[in-house]
């Protein structure tokens, strides 16, 4: 089991950028596959962005945020970013960052593959 925190989270303007950090606790954070999820109010939780263990770096992302966001890790500080830009009103939402023990470059987007969740961090997108 990993332990996780967010942070990074704030309120932009339309066009903005921001970067998400999670930062995990344990010793073997760089076995674990890490993603990144987001809930807007009245909305269901919908993945964002997933990196794979280091064994094998791969990485996925939402059609709706391909070409802005960025996922990568930190194996040496424990975390994992998402680098967002260009962000979007529909951008706003609750992020929350998830683990899961990796299996070579194997990515997963769907939010019941994995097993250590964060408490969130609001993201909110003026217009």
């Amino acid at each position: 089991q990993v332990q996780l925190v967010e942070s990074g989270g704030g309120l932009v303007q339309a066009g903005g950028s921001l970067r998400l950090s999670c930062t995990a606790s344990g010793r073997t954070f760089s076995r674990y596959a890490m993603g990144w999820f987001r809930q807007a109010p009245g909305k269901e939780r919908e993945f964002v962005a997933a990196i794979s263990w280091s064994g094998g770096i791969s990485t996925t992302y939402a059609d709706s945020v391909k070409g802005r966001f960025t996922i990568t890790r930190d194996n040496a500080k424990n975390t994992v970013y998402l680098q967002m830009n260009s962000l979007k009103p529909e951008d706003t939402a609750v992020y929350y960052c998830a683990a899961r023990e990796g299996y070579g470059g194997t990515v997963y987007y769907t939010g019941a593959r994995y097993t250590d969740w964060g408490q969130g961090t609001q993201v909110t997108v003026s217009s």
